[in-house]
């Protein structure tokens, strides 16, 4: 691929400007949010292409690179009881349980319901071919991967925190780093190392390629939302975009996030806040990302909430409708979405 393109894409009402590439936030039970704005987006006529996320953003986007339609997907996360995701034994229903499981297996929580669910749904609404690797999301687009992003190699990217080593990986192209060809790792099993919200659920213990343990976490504790994993390098030009979806209502600008301290418990949540989202807030405080990001406010419902009501379940499933409602066709605080103002502004070689 060239290292700039002498001009912008001229106007074009067709396919190709109709594709676009997800970066999907986790938060837990949140992720019918998700399902509601990526209904909105095929609904305008978006093919989705590629779908990078973590934790639930990593769930939905296993399911749209299966091939699950969104109306579909809404249906499947509006139906699941998401009770049954908290398996641990019986005895971790007690506090002190919990604290037992936490000591003899770093989680409350097994993971295997989850799992299950997942391989589920991606048996039944995968093709007759499919192999339930990441062999069956390979990308065949012969400019993508072409400038060395190994990541654009592959339609669905999964970010997963391996503590061993301090770093955020990205799967499957990190799965060498485990001694595993990438297109052979399994999807269920990225995603559920993804899944993994310490303390929660147990963490993925896999072997690096050095021989030693390597324990995967989820991904959202280095970065929740890897919004510029699709990103060409600067002076390319994006043929389609990339949309951001996120599950926090939009900060004002330049106000930053606000984290206020009454006292220790405050304290504590203000420290973990300002660890884990440093690197997110950094990409999204820049004007490009913000300009491409569907914010979906769901404060109103926490993460780990499984016995999520039905009123709670329409409820974030409508506020994420609206929320990418009002991102494509504007409102009076906001302009429509306009990808080719969005290439001018931000992404022309000589930017203006």
């Amino acid at each position: 691929m060239p290292n700039a393109r002498p001009s912008l894409p001229s106007p074009d009402p067709g396919a190709e400007t109709r594709r676009v590439d997800l970066v999907l936030e986790g938060g837990g039970v949140r992720g019918i949010a998700l399902a509601g704005a990526i209904e909105v987006l095929e609904e305008h006529g978006y093919r989705i292409n590629r779908v990078a996320g973590s934790s639930a953003g990593a769930i939905a986007g296993a399911l749209v690179t299966a091939g699950v339609p969104a109306t579909t997907m809404v249906q499947i996360l509006r139906e699941t009881d998401y009770s049954r995701f908290a398996d641990g034994p019986w005895w971790t229903r007690f506090l002190l349980g919990k604290a037992l499981a936490i000591l003899l297996h770093l989680g409350v929580h097994r993971g295997d319901t989850l799992a299950s669910w997942l391989e589920e749904q991606l048996a039944e609404y995968g093709g007759p071919d499919r192999t339930g690797t990441f062999a069956d999301l390979l990308c065949h687009d012969p400019h993508l991967g072409s400038d060395g992003q190994e990541e654009q190699q592959f339609r669905l990217v999964v970010t997963a925190s391996d503590l061993s080593a301090g770093r955020l990986r990205f799967l499957p192209t990190d799965g060498a780093e485990f001694g595993t060809d990438p297109a052979q790792l399994r999807v269920v099993d990225a995603v559920r190392a993804s899944v993994a919200i310490p303390l929660f659920f147990r963490p993925v213990r896999w072997r690096s390629r050095r021989g030693g343990p390597a324990w995967l976490v989820d991904g959202g504790m280095l970065s929740n939302f890897p919004v510029s994993v699709f990103d060409l390098p600067e002076g390319q030009v994006p043929r389609w975009p990339t949309f951001g979806i996120k599950l926090s209502a939009r900060p004002p600008d330049g106000t930053g996030t606000v984290n206020r301290i009454t006292g220790p418990l405050s304290y504590g949540k203000a420290v973990v806040d300002t660890v884990t989202g440093f690197y997110d807030r950094q990409h999204i405080e820049d004007s490009h990302a913000r300009a491409r990001t569907i914010f979906i406010d769901t404060d109103a419902v926490g993460p780990t909430k499984f016995s999520l009501s039905d009123e709670e379940c329409e409820l974030l499933y409508t506020r994420g409708r609206q929320a990418a409602t009002d991102f494509l066709e504007g409102t009076a605080d906001q302009p429509a979405w306009d990808f080719q103002e969005y290439l001018a502004r931000y992404r022309s070689p000589v930017r203006t």
